[in-house]
């Protein structure tokens, strides 16, 4: 890939897309704490990798308007937020994101007379994780639909995690999931890669994680589908997919 500016990226908290009101992100952070396992018996330090952590802060605009900025993260919350960025709207693109807590919602005035805050999530159990996108942005469906497949060069058996916005929906029901194949020709669904079913009963907007571990094999071409019983006329919604590499541990 060549190098690339960060015009056009964009941010989603559950289900929101949030881009237009903000200015700066300022951290996408995936720290480790490194613990110090030093004997008397050396001369140089000894670390080994402890927790992993996440942390996602931002600078954004006054917006009071509704479903903008103000009324979004202005609650502040007790459960978890999910905060997803994208590098750019296309499928494959890279992206980042973060099941955590919102800690703050601080904001100032300065002398130009420009209000802006400053918000910081911080990871809840998992860190911040990086993947790809699946949709490019948000993508709405109007019937069932297989998507585009992103190719993810090879077949892993590392397990995956994926995160999905729904910022509207209209129907009887839907259910997204992921489907993989070998040769871009021929897919199945992926064992425990469906989301929660959505109903006329689900609030609108969220955000939701799934996380398949251990050995469970994702294949080289990867999907977001969508899926009716019922029948929907509109679904508004975005994908991202983290095809693990190696085995890991939260």
């Amino acid at each position: 890939m060549a190098k690339s500016s960060g015009l056009g990226d964009l941010l989603y908290v559950d289900g929101v897309d949030l881009s237009g009101d903000v200015g700066v992100v300022d951290q996408l952070a995936s720290p480790v704490i490194v613990l110090d396992v030093t004997g008397i018996n050396k001369s140089a330090f000894e670390r080994i990798a402890g927790k992993r952590d996440g942390t996602v802060k931002f600078t954004p605009f006054w917006n009071n308007a509704i479903g903008q900025e103000h009324s979004v993260l202005s609650t502040l919350p007790r459960t978890d937020r999910l905060l997803t960025y994208l590098h750019g709207a296309v499928i494959g693109g890279s992206a980042a994101a973060l099941l955590g807590k919102q800690v703050d919602f601080d904001w100032k005035r300065d002398n130009t007379g420009a209000l802006t805050g400053n918000v910081d999530a911080q990871g809840n159990g998992f860190g911040l994780e990086w993947g790809n996108q699946l949709t490019a942005g948000f993508r709405t469906d109007t019937a069932a639909t297989n998507g585009t497949a992103w190719n993810g060069t090879a077949s892993t058996s590392f397990g995956f995690q994926t995160y999905l916005h729904v910022t509207s929906f209209a129907g009887t029901d839907v259910t997204v999931k992921l489907q993989d194949s070998a040769d871009n020709v021929t897919f199945a669904d992926v064992a425990s890669g469906a989301f929660p079913q959505i109903t006329g009963a689900t609030t609108v907007p969220f955000g939701a994680r799934l996380a398949v571990g251990g050995t469970a094999t994702l294949r080289q071409y990867v999907r977001a589908t969508t899926t009716t019983s019922g029948g929907f006329t509109s679904l508004k919604f975005a994908v991202v997919v983290m095809k693990n590499t190696q085995a890991v541990s939260f």
